[in-house]
């Protein structure tokens, strides 16, 4: 974390078996049976009314805007968030601590160029090796830490194994599970400490950052608020382990659910370009063969990043269709300066579908309730759909209620490049559709999709358009303009399909799935959340794929209630 807020927050305060949907399901369905693999959720909840953010001037707020909702107006929910990477559970990357090596300072090195942006893909999971420390919890005094030292990580390796490269080693003392709570009582949380008038966080100190970072560890993580110890040691801390390289998670949960080894864990979330630090989404996968498989590939640095970055000179946010109906753009906001490390901290003002995002349900779908005044336009459209698909029906899945499991799976691409260029300029603005003939005649060629396979369509616009200002027009101003081809994009025939082969997620290296044409779009989208099924959307370099057939997809967007898209990351281990 950064130096002036170097202590940070925590993860969720429920993660139960009972919450289901609601919460993401901590650890979910099935669990009885040992052959199965359960996700288990490490994230905090993140709404305006919990303890999410640092709470010392001049640190930003965490803010939703429902900034438009299904209406005379819109045919879709529209969110925009104004969210740091200090938010809810989220990642530290080196340079936080580590100063660029241009600088020639006494803490740069090569380590200081190593944004979120540039960490590789590997290094974000690994095997969780849980230290139990809960026997530091609330052991200090008022603003001061319990101090984590590497006699209780030997007092772990003497009850498991040693700890090494590869593992993800995680210091589980219940202090989120305990204090996350809305206000007034989640200032406990974070803002007690800050003001001294509460114990502080367990965490590791210098001498514990060095013991790991020997051993190889390469990635941490805490149930506390920060990494920082408090009230002196969060810098030394910080850079104690940051100088290895390192990454760690700050401010998990529920990591009490987890065996001392054996699962694996990730924290996934938005590349930003140029981020010292990020909000993240973690979580595990324990049981069955599973999680054995995913360790030894990002052990083995089997991964491949295909996510964007998320700059501000990129088209990473759509301009809409005529004039007001563009997206918030995405936009960097300097608020606080570090002259050490040449830097400013920053938050983000952006759609929360910039980038690779999720479409949950209730993105195209009412809520239960009155129906809503929807344009001419739009209801001549929904009466056609109604006709051919049944009622499109209501939905409260939001992304904050949309689980793990749905996200996460075996890869599956469907390469629908030979669709660019079919068109003909007279039909432009339109998008070639991906029809179920085209999903058959992948499955022909590659076997039949089964039941909880994540389908990628792989059409290259991204590959071939994904450019910097000026040279931006082609993701999605001259496709919408009709100046040049849309993207093929698959119609709603094409997802009642795979729904009918047990398919949850669909997700496509394209800007959307729903293409230019916005009748069929708008259909699209209805039947994805009328089938329950959620989107994955504008991702890259498909390609890379090939190289593996037996790859495993795994994305999970930011925990943010009731937002109706969901920045993050995807990889894939192999």
């Amino acid at each position: 974390m950064p130096r002036s807020r170097l202590m940070f927050r925590s993860l969720f305060w429920i993660v139960s078996t009972t919450v289901g949907l609601m919460t993401l399901s901590a650890v979910q369905a099935d669990d009885a049976s040992p052959s199965k693999s359960k996700f288990v959720d490490h994230s905090l909840l993140v709404a305006p009314e919990f303890p999410c953010t640092w709470p010392a001037h001049p640190f930003p707020r965490f803010q939703i805007n429902h900034q438009r909702v299904i209406g005379p107006e819109s045919a879709y929910n529209i969110d925009t968030l104004i969210i740091d990477g200090n938010t809810g559970t989220q990642l530290d990357v080196p340079p936080h601590s580590v100063a660029r090596p241009d600088l020639k300072r006494e803490k740069s090195g090569p380590y200081g160029l190593s944004y979120t942006d540039k960490i590789e893909a590997w290094q974000f999971g690994g095997e969780a090796c849980v230290v139990d420390v809960r026997d530091l919890l609330d052991q200090a005094g008022n603003g001061i830490s319990p101090l984590v030292k590497p006699e209780h990580v030997e007092r772990f390796e003497k009850q498991q194994r040693p700890v090494r490269f590869g593992d993800v080693v995680l210091f589980y003392s219940g202090y989120s599970d305990k204090y996350y709570r809305p206000f007034p009582e989640g200032s406990r949380f974070l803002a007690d400490v800050v003001d001294r008038k509460a114990p502080g966080y367990p965490d590791p100190d210098p001498d514990c950052m060095e013991f790991l970072g020997k051993r190889g560890v390469m990635n941490l993580g805490t149930d506390s608020a920060s990494m920082g110890p408090m009230p002196d040691l969060a810098e030394p801390t910080h850079y104690a382990g940051l100088k290895y390289g390192m990454i760690w998670t700050e401010s998990a949960t529920n990591l009490g659910v987890l065996p001392p080894t054996g699962a694996f864990y990730i924290n996934l979330g938005p590349k930003h370009q140029g981020g010292p630090y990020g909000a993240g989404r973690a979580f595990s996968i324990m049981g069955g063969d599973l999680p054995a498989k995913l360790i030894a590939s990002a052990k083995a640095k089997r991964a491949i990043d295909l996510s964007p970055t998320l700059a501000t000179n990129l088209p990473i946010t759509s301009p809409g269709i005529g004039a007001g109906e563009h997206r918030q753009v995405y936009l960097k906001l300097d608020f606080l300066y570090s002259e050490y490390l040449d830097m400013w901290h920053h938050t983000h003002l952006m759609d929360a579908m910039a980038g690779t995002h999720l479409v949950p349900p209730a993105f195209a779908l009412p809520p239960e309730g009155p129906a809503p005044n929807e344009s001419p336009t739009v209801r001549g459209w929904l009466q056609e759909y109604e006709k051919k698909f049944g009622k499109r029906g209501t939905s409260s899945v939001t992304t904050d209620k949309v689980p793990l499991d749905w996200t996460c799976g075996p890869v599956r691409v469907i390469d629908v490049t030979s669709l660019v260029g079919s068109l003909d300029k007279s039909k432009w603005p339109e998008s070639p559709e991906i029809t179920v003939a085209h999903i058959e005649a992948a499955e022909k060629a590659q076997g039949a999709l089964k039941p909880g396979d994540i389908v990628l369509f792989r059409t290259g616009h991204l590959d071939a358009h994904f450019k910097p200002s000026p040279e931006d027009k082609g993701v999605w101003l001259d496709p919408l303009a009709g100046k040049s081809e849309g993207w093929p994009a698959p119609g709603p025939d094409a997802i009642v399909y795979l729904k009918s082969k047990g398919i949850r997620c669909v997700g496509t290296d394209a800007p959307d799935l729903g293409g230019v044409n916005q009748r069929r779009a708008l259909m699209t989208y209805w039947a994805l959340g009328s089938h329950e099924m959620v989107g994955v959307e504008f991702l890259h370099h498909l390609k890379e794929l090939d190289k593996a057939p037996n790859g495993y997809f795994l994305f999970a967007p930011l925990k943010i209630r009731d937002c109706h898209g969901g920045p993050g990351r995807a990889i894939v281990l192999y």
